[in-house]
């Protein structure tokens, strides 16, 4: 599990900060409109956006017949038979399909209560990426972060693509919270999400079938 390169962002005062206009630390809402099944009723979390493009993980879409618990016997972190010691929340950790890119990756989006020097990636206030096993071995010893969710892939796109694809009425976006990026209710996310921004789907479907 390799962390992809961050997009850099531009810098003042000495600290990294997400250049105005970019979408780092926002989740986005696919339009019913989407032309690409991959991304079809997908909420992505946008972990980095520059002029180098973008990244991001899709958070509502669980990976078919994967369970956490077995994803650690399978990397070897843990023998199949301590799968039963697990502390209760590491039975709990969501695997998904974190979108079509390197699916055989696996990335932890996850609360700011952990952190790996030199591996974990703080995006935005309270949450963090981090892409090594040591961090899926601390979840199993129950001292990893009190929230979190695997994802195997990423969504990724070229410089300038994710903003040609608003323009387009791709995406809507909106921000981030808790909920939306580990809330057990991943079926919801999508909906939940455009509630947030004051959207009914059935009118804005009906909207998008007459544009």
């Amino acid at each position: 599990m390799k962390s992809p390169r961050k997009p850099s962002r531009s810098k003042s005062s000495g600290k990294s900060q997400p250049a105005p206009g970019y979408l780092d630390g926002q989740m986005l809402i696919a339009m019913p409109t989407m032309g690409d099944e991959r991304f079809t009723r997908s909420v992505i979390y946008v972990c980095a956006h520059s002029t180098e493009g973008a990244m991001g993980i899709i958070v509502n879409q669980p990976a078919s017949n994967i369970k956490f618990p077995d994803l650690l016997v399978q990397l070897e972190v843990l023998p199949a038979a301590e799968r039963i010691q697990l502390p209760t929340h590491a039975g709990d950790v969501k695997v998904l399909k974190g979108g079509p890119v390197e699916t055989g990756r696996g990335f932890v989006l996850h609360s700011a209560d952990f952190f790996i020097e030199n591996s974990t990636l703080p995006i935005d206030e309270g949450i963090c990426l981090t892409a090594t096993l040591d961090i899926l071995k601390a979840i199993a010893d129950g001292s990893g972060p009190r929230n979190a969710i695997l994802a195997l892939g990423y969504a990724g796109w070229a410089p300038g693509q994710l903003e040609q694809e608003i323009q387009e009425n791709g995406w809507l976006h909106c921000a981030a919270d808790p909920d939306l990026i580990f809330g057990t209710d991943t079926d919801g996310k999508y909906d939940k999400a455009l509630r947030k921004i004051g959207i009914d789907l059935g009118q804005l479907s009906s909207q998008a079938g007459h544009a």
